[in-house]
């Protein structure tokens, strides 16, 4: 966070190469503290606690850590200086909040990476980015405010900042808790995911993927573990964003709802709340910041070559950029859970760990949002980009840098899925758990090839739903539409008041503005000398009635 300021100095080369410095000292030194470690000091006579680190933080620092380097050398070959400052700023920021031990060092950092990841949004300098900036500070800007009442309120009520696991029995706790919702992008609190991330550039949206939602997921782990309304949240967030998804026409929003439904799996494990369902929120937030960093790099290599991400525009891309398109597989097949990638050996633990606690149901709706996701991110996005209707679209392949970052993102991929226990002694919990049984490989080999066999039938026949040039408002139409119809026609009537209305407001002003002088002004009563025996008698007169109203 101190070095991002300072990349502003430099020139554009020195500053890339900076960029990519910061985060791998950043990665060393965080190496060499302990996994359990904690700074405490007192402040006023409060207890602070600006650093803590356990087997959760510490995991999620790691992840954190590692996708800044890999945004980083992903972000080499640009210039924007604005965007080269907020990234690091912004990252550093969210490693900052994971290690918070008080919910006072925990709101600052929350609000600056909020202010940061805007000023990514906003770096873009693109039709909507600003507006869609705008929007997204708004909604970030209301989660740091709940967060700080509720801060404010559990200080009055326990007379204490540090940040513990909480129970949903007091308002200032409920705060919290939708504070954390709202970053997390629970339903009907989650549009700004979609509207914002797409109206960022290829490297910002990486970056933008990686922190801010996994930061609540953190957040909620440390919390709110084992809070049951999580469970259904959960379960919610995994199954709607299917149905988007499927008409979506711009792939990096196909990848913004997608990213909705592997943070479901993540609420969900966080509800289930025994040590297992939390090594498999953890390991998933883990491998989900890999792959899905993996497709939207490849995305955005295509938004770099192309200038566009819609797949009606798209089309056999696979003939230029060969080595893209491997790469966005690799990504579609670990987010689908495909045996020996990534997605497999975590959103395991999460399944058998809702089937050992007996919520069946919930176990099928996460079944169903498994099969979901081979859908719309496993086939639709490299399908559609690299494959189907050749659109005679010819370009270079990505630039060396983004093949880098995105061929070690892919092999952390495959590397995780062939060889799980190397995640698995990351985890903040001991466990024993083999994701490559016969049943649990058998299952989810029947269940992709049914939801492949669906979706072949579906494009073949002609059902699946044609990618068109439209944009599909969610239950954002809601502030979109509505409220913004009723904003225009209420500034249009008071544009076209009439002269007598205009003339009562000045004259009323004229007056407030007379009366402001004559009791205030050079002239007035308070102007004037006055004597220590009254200034006496009014600062008692104050003092009663605040012991007054104290006591009241």
């Amino acid at each position: 966070m101190l070095g991002a300021p300072l990349l502003g100095l430099l020139s554009d080369r020195l500053r890339a190469s900076a960029a990519v410095v910061l985060p791998v000292l950043a990665l060393i030194v965080f190496l060499q503290l302990p996994r359990e470690f904690s700074l405490n000091y007192s402040l006023f006579a409060y207890e602070l606690r600006p650093i803590f680190i356990d087997g959760l933080s510490w995991i999620f620092s790691l992840i954190f850590l590692i996708a800044a380097v890999l945004v980083a050398i992903y972000s080499w070959h640009g210039n924007n200086r604005l965007e080269q400052i907020s990234i690091p700023l912004y990252a550093g920021s969210a490693i900052a909040t994971v290690m918070a031990g008080d919910l006072l060092t925990l709101f600052i950092c929350w609000e600056i990476s909020a202010l940061s990841s805007t000023l990514i949004i906003w770096a873009n300098r693109s039709r909507y980015s600003r507006s869609a900036g705008m929007r997204y500070l708004f909604i970030q800007v209301l989660s740091g405010l709940l967060l700080l009442l509720g801060t404010l309120l559990h200080f009055q009520d326990t007379q204490s900042l540090l940040f513990t696991a909480f129970a949903l029995d007091s308002l200032a706790h409920w705060l919290i808790f939708f504070a954390f919702g709202i970053k997390c992008a629970f339903p009907l609190l989650h549009n700004w995911l979609q509207d914002a991330y797409p109206h960022a550039s290829a490297s910002g949206t990486v970056a933008l993927s990686a922190f801010t939602t996994k930061l609540a997921v953190y957040c909620l782990a440390r919390a709110f573990a084992g809070t049951e309304y999580l469970l259904w949240i959960g379960a919610v967030m995994t199954a709607f964003p299917i149905f988007f998804a499927v008409i979506e026409n711009d792939l990096r929003r196909v990848l913004s709802y997608s990213l909705n439904n592997q943070l479901g799996f993540m609420v969900v494990g966080i509800g289930i709340g025994t040590p297992l369902a939390l090594n498999g929120t953890a390991a998933h937030a883990f491998c989900c910041i890999l792959y899905k960093a993996l497709l939207f790099m490849s995305m955005g290599a295509v938004l770099h070559r192309i200038g566009t991400t819609k797949a009606s525009e798209l089309g056999g891309l696979a003939k230029s950029m060969p080595w893209t398109a491997a790469f966005c597989i690799i990504g579609a097949a670990s987010i689908s859970a495909v045996p020996l990638f990534s997605g497999f050996v975590s959103k395991g633990i999460i399944l058998f760990a809702v089937a050992e606690e007996g919520y069946w149901l919930l176990w099928l709706v996460l079944l169903f949002a498994s099969a979901g996701v081979l859908g719309h991110s496993g086939i639709k996005v490299p399908f559609f980009s690299f494959f189907a209707h050749d659109q005679g679209l010819r370009c270079k392949e990505a630039p060396k840098n983004m093949l880098l970052a995105m061929g070690i993102t892919a092999a952390a991929c495959i590397g995780i899925g062939v060889a799980p226990d190397l995640l698995y002694a990351l985890l903040p919990n001991s466990m024993e758990f083999h994701p490559y049984t016969w049943d649990h490989t058998i299952t989810q080999l029947q269940l992709l090839f049914f939801a492949g066999l669906g979706f072949v039938l579906l494009y073949v026949n002609g059902w699946y739903p044609a990618e068109i040039r439209a944009l599909n408002l969610d239950s954002d139409w809601f502030y979109r539409k509505p409220l913004r119809s009723l904003a225009s026609v209420g500034l249009k009537a008071f544009n076209n008041s009439s002269t007598g209305w205009q003339k009562l407001r000045s004259q009323t002003a004229r007056k407030l503005v007379d009366m402001a002088y004559q009791s205030n002004g050079p002239r007035s009563q308070l102007a004037r000398g006055i004597t220590v025996s009254s200034m006496v008698l009014i600062v008692s007169i104050l003092l009663s009635c605040t012991l007054l109203f104290y006591y009241l």
